[in-house]
């Protein structure tokens, strides 16, 4: 997979862009000069966990001696639950059940940004990309990426349209499973092609 390719799909996972409503009510309530310290914490904080998760699920998954084939459907499926997430409607509000004062990794770094999803994504691209530096330039290419989207989210908070949010989110999970279906197929295509030598 290109650079581009793995860095448009992390930054699809992050999901910046159906996060900003519930982001930046979270900290509505706290004095503007605050809010955007508190963007930045928030999302160093996310970053940290991305790339434990970078170093140890790589170990992990190498110790646990899964086939290519085997990592690369299970990715598949993944990212195509995740997807499918994106693009049905969320009738819940996570950000209501939280305290607005001063949100601290709960839930803005994680599991906003940073959660299982995005986990497990990281973990199988670093066992399965043959550079992890690759893997490891697309993490830090997609982090700064929804940095800006909330960054510049509380400059336009008054001129964002909620439906056109959720619009963007359903269009960014249509991408995403087109990933997840190209990536299924390929480690459907690498077992076929490695089983006769198998057996």
């Amino acid at each position: 997979m290109s650079l581009f390719s793995l860095t448009i799909t992390l930054f699809l996972i992050m999901n910046s862009v159906g996060h900003i409503t519930a982001f930046l009510n979270l900290i509505s309530q706290i004095p503007q000069p605050k809010q955007r310290w508190i963007i930045l914490r928030e999302m160093l904080i996310a970053l940290l966990i991305m790339v434990f998760f970078f170093f140890f699920g790589n170990v992990l998954l190498a110790s646990l001696d899964v086939s290519h084939s085997t990592i690369q459907i299970s990715g598949g499926i993944v990212l195509f639950l995740i997807a499918i997430k994106m693009i049905s409607p969320q009738e819940d509000a996570p950000e209501e059940k939280f305290d607005k004062e001063d949100p601290f990794i709960v839930p803005l770094a994680t599991p906003m940004i940073a959660g299982p999803s995005i986990a497990a994504t990281i973990m199988l691209y670093a066992h399965t990309e043959e550079s992890s530096q690759k893997v490891l330039f697309g993490i830090l290419i997609a982090w700064v990426c929804s940095v800006s989207v909330f960054w510049f989210a509380l400059r336009f908070r008054k001129r964002m349209n909620a439906k056109a949010l959720i619009a963007a989110e359903r269009l960014m999970g249509l991408i995403l499973t087109l990933l997840s279906v190209e990536m299924f197929l390929k480690g459907l295509k690498i077992y076929i092609l490695l089983r006769p030598v198998a057996e």
